[in-house]
Formats: structure tokens, sequence, C-alpha cells
């Protein structure tokens, strides 16, 4: 004898006791449609009708009024968020002002200026991936497309006269290499 309830695993049963909802732009019922994005709310009579909702409702919730901060673009005070991607600073006007904080506006910038060796117009700044991984690219990116995993250094290669060189650490101490793929030449940050 099995001590399972099968009354639970009934579809036919959950969906009697929803209420379903009607489409604003037909007046049909809403059923909940599969992407490969995830689950979705959808008009039933679709090809006629192509209303869609998603299942969960992001709405930014405002959690605190910051009083003593205010934005620089409309002097309104700023406020702490919750949005779809986690927490956020932004301005309190906001269907009419966009503006969002981001995490390096407080702070300048303390690496040197280095110059992109590819284009010779940019220059190459720190940028992250999703993951969180630290690069640098060309600031001229959709017409450059120069990147490196390390910090650059603006110093020539001894080896083939490359003008920016990349900084490694390593057990020894900060080794300086030429990040050319031909040349790969490895060097002390003093030679």
């Amino acid at each position: 004898m099995s001590k399972i309830d099968h009354s639970l695993f009934s579809a036919n049963k959950h969906a009697l006791e929803k209420e379903y909802e009607i489409c604003p732009q037909c007046g049909s019922e809403l059923v909940i449609r599969n992407s490969k994005s995830g689950p979705f709310l959808g008009c039933a009579s679709y090809p006629k009708c192509d209303f869609i909702r998603p299942l969960a409702h992001h709405d930014s919730n405002e959690i605190k009024v910051l009083e003593d901060s205010e934005c620089p673009e409309c002097s309104k005070p700023l406020v702490v968020k919750n949005g779809r991607y986690g927490m956020f600073i932004g301005c309190t006007g906001y269907p009419e002002c966009h503006y969002i904080a981001s995490d390096d506006d407080d702070t300048p910038s303390e690496e040197p200026v280095v110059g992109c060796p590819k284009c010779k117009k940019g220059h190459l700044v720190s940028r992250s991936n999703k993951f969180g991984k630290v690069f640098y690219s060309c600031d001229c990116y959709p017409s450059c497309k120069y990147t490196l995993n390390h910090k650059p250094v603006a110093q020539a290669c001894p080896v083939c006269d490359w003008p920016v060189v990349t900084e490694k650490k390593a057990a020894s101490g900060v080794v300086l290499q030429c990040p050319q793929k031909s040349c790969m030449h490895k060097f002390a940050a003093t030679e």
C-alpha cells in the first residue's frame, strides 16, 4: 500500500482553484506559457493577440530615502531601492529623472592612463565581466576591441618594442610581460 496522497499531484484540481486573469488587449484568458527564459503569462488567443506579462513582478521598492544626498541631475533626494537586479541607489523623481548611482561615482580613478597600443586613439580602462573578473579594454570599444587580462603598464617591451606590457604577480615578485603572443617576453619590473 502506498501512503502517497495522489490528490496532491492532480493538475486539474489546482488549475480549477486558480482564478484566471483576463487579457487587457483582447479580453481572452491569460495562460501560463514557457520559453527558454522561463514561464510567463500570455494570451490564450496567441496568434491574434500578442500580449505577454512576466509571472513575477519586479517593481522597485523604495527602502529608505537618503536626506543628506541629492541627485546630481535634478537635485531631488536619492533613495535606496530594491529592484530586479538587487539593491541600488536612484533618484526619487524616477519617471522624469533616470539617474542611478554607480559604484565608481564617488571614487576617483587612481590608475595611470595607458594609451591603447592598437588604435592609438583610446585609453585602456578597467572593466569587469559578468562574473566580476577585472580586465582592461580600450574605451573606443565598438571600433577597437583590444583587451588585456592583466594590468597594463606604459612601458615598451625591450625585445619587440610593443608600447604596453602587463603586470603579473609571481612568487618571486612583480613581473612584467609583453602581451604580444609572438613575443611573451618576461622581465623584472626594474629592467
